[in-house]
């Protein structure tokens, strides 16, 4: 357990949440400042700040789970789509140090942006220079 993080202090029962699921590995509960209705957290028990850092099963628990909350939201929500964001640093929009995952449900005209991504060609050169130096690192 890292001593200031918010998830963590979550996990060991010193704050409060709504949880949604709970395993030796993974806890999902209900998103406080919620986007939308039915917006949750997903997250793995042992303190790990980014993907960079958590240990591979741990990713794979909390995956498996992504997946069984975002089809029971399916079902409860009657939503038209589903959001799944995973932020790692500052610069990606990370507040807090813990790996979390956001399952935000999403129905037409909600009020909440799209990602807007601009479609515009890349230089194709640069593309499969950049894919070899992440093949040389995997």
């Amino acid at each position: 357990m890292a001593e200031s993080c918010l998830f963590c202090k979550i996990v060991a029962g010193e704050i409060p949440s709504t949880k949604v699921f709970e395993d030796d590995r993974v806890l999902a509960f209900m998103d406080i400042n919620p986007i939308n209705t039915g917006h949750l957290l997903v997250i793995p028990k042992k303190h790990a700040a980014t993907i960079f850092e958590i240990d591979p099963d741990d990713l794979t628990a909390v995956m498996l789970i992504v997946q069984k909350l975002a089809l029971a939201q399916k079902s409860a929500l009657d939503m038209e789509g589903l959001n799944i964001i995973q932020s790692n640093g500052r610069v990606a929009n990370q507040i807090i140090d813990h790996l979390h995952v956001h399952l935000i449900p999403r129905w037409h005209e909600d009020g909440f942006p799209a990602t807007d991504w601009k479609l515009v060609p890349g230089n194709m050169d640069e593309i499969a220079a950049t894919a070899e130096k992440i093949k040389a690192n995997r």
